[in-house]
């Protein structure tokens, strides 16, 4: 009986080691990821990969100076979605009037412009003391449920 939990636990910590991402060396990227990388963000630098499940592969990067981006892409090379962090002034003026008016002792704390195919959207995170609060909203600044 023993070994039969002995052996589940192994077996449960394995799944999890493996169902969860994996550190890659740029190496290790599939070539048609990486050159269709290169080609979506140039000016990338600091990039650092992950594979995620199901062949996703995950990549970490900045463009300019402190600007983090995260990209997704298929096995394929196929650029999933992409989100770009934004400073508080870079959201829509929308954005930050709905903040204001419904959240008004929040502050905006982070904020990231989310692309996936021809679709944008914003994630906005705001604080009021201990209170934290995600709020999504689309391409024209009107919020989602």
């Amino acid at each position: 009986m023993k070994r039969l939990g002995i052996s589940f636990l192994l077996v449960f910590f394995v799944g999890i080691f493996y169902g969860t991402a994996q550190d890659l060396n740029p190496n290790e990227v599939p070539s048609v990821i990486v050159n269709s990388f290169k080609k979506e963000f140039p000016k990338a630098s600091d990039v650092e990969w992950e594979l995620k499940t199901n062949d996703v592969y995950e990549v970490d990067f900045e463009i300019g100076y402190f600007t983090d981006y995260e990209a997704w892409f298929d096995a394929n090379g196929k650029l999933l979605k992409y989100s770009e962090e934004l400073s508080k002034s870079d959201l829509p003026k929308i954005v930050k009037e709905y903040v204001k008016t419904n959240h008004a002792s929040f502050h905006i704390d982070d904020a990231e412009k989310i692309v996936e195919g021809n679709k944008t959207h914003y994630k906005v995170e705001i604080e009021d003391g201990a209170k934290e609060q995600n709020l999504f909203f689309d391409e024209n600044g009107k919020i989602k449920k």
